[in-house]
């Protein structure tokens, strides 16, 4: 039984250090071309070794680090020519979360989608930058949750996490970035509706605009 606690706990720890130093990564607090450090990453989370090592193994297949023989492992740089790739992927997926969030939401994921349109509509437009990126996250995460697809919500996140790093690399030249994030609010409102086709609609229209937008900064 002992062993099966701690072993538990080490699969908590190793989820902790995944996700933190996987939003690391993707505000690019951890810049792009860095080299990770497991030790002090460890320290900086206070956990030890393993749990960091079993997250850089996931950071590794999603594409947010990379390992070179000899030389180490470093935060993947951000190729804005994966812009296109990337785009390919949520023009398709990011409608069916919608839709299929507006048909399968809970009671729950309404509520919390609810205070997140709230949060948006409250302030979103007096946050910094990172903020509203972090807001931005957390509502395509939410989105994601409510599909109750695990396999859809995983590949949407990793595939968030790399459009919002290339987002992160050009926000000084973004300036209608507010108005990005805030673009979720009649989005939220449909899922919460239950209205699906609205809710596919404005999605495509969401992931459109952000492409449109990095390429004009670019």
């Amino acid at each position: 039984m002992q062993q099966v606690a701690a072993e538990a706990e080490e699969l908590s720890l190793a989820e902790r250090a995944y996700r933190a130093i996987r939003d690391r990564l993707v505000m690019l607090e951890i810049r792009p071309g860095a080299p990770i450090n497991e030790e002090q990453l460890g320290q900086s989370l206070g956990v030890g070794r393993t749990p960091v090592r079993e997250a850089l193994k996931r950071l590794q297949y999603e594409r947010l680090i990379t390992t070179y023989p000899r030389r180490g492992t470093f935060a993947t740089e951000v190729n804005i020519t994966d812009l296109a790739h990337i785009s390919e992927v949520r023009l398709e997926l990011e409608p069916l979360a919608a839709a299929q969030a507006a048909r399968r939401a809970t009671a729950a994921d309404r509520a919390n989608l609810t205070a997140l349109r709230t949060e948006l509509e409250d302030g979103g437009l007096g946050r910094d930058p990172a903020e509203l990126m972090r807001l931005d996250l957390r509502v395509h995460r939410a989105v994601y949750t409510a599909t109750h697809n695990p396999y859809l919500e995983d590949t949407l996140v990793r595939h968030d996490n790399l459009a919002t790093r290339i987002w992160c690399l050009f926000v000084d030249r973004l300036s209608g970035m507010a108005g990005h994030v805030e673009e979720h609010g009649p989005l939220i409102a449909a899922i919460v509706a239950g209205d699906a086709d609205r809710a596919a609609r404005l999605a495509r229209s969401h992931v459109e605009g952000f492409e449109r937008a990095v390429r004009e900064a670019i």
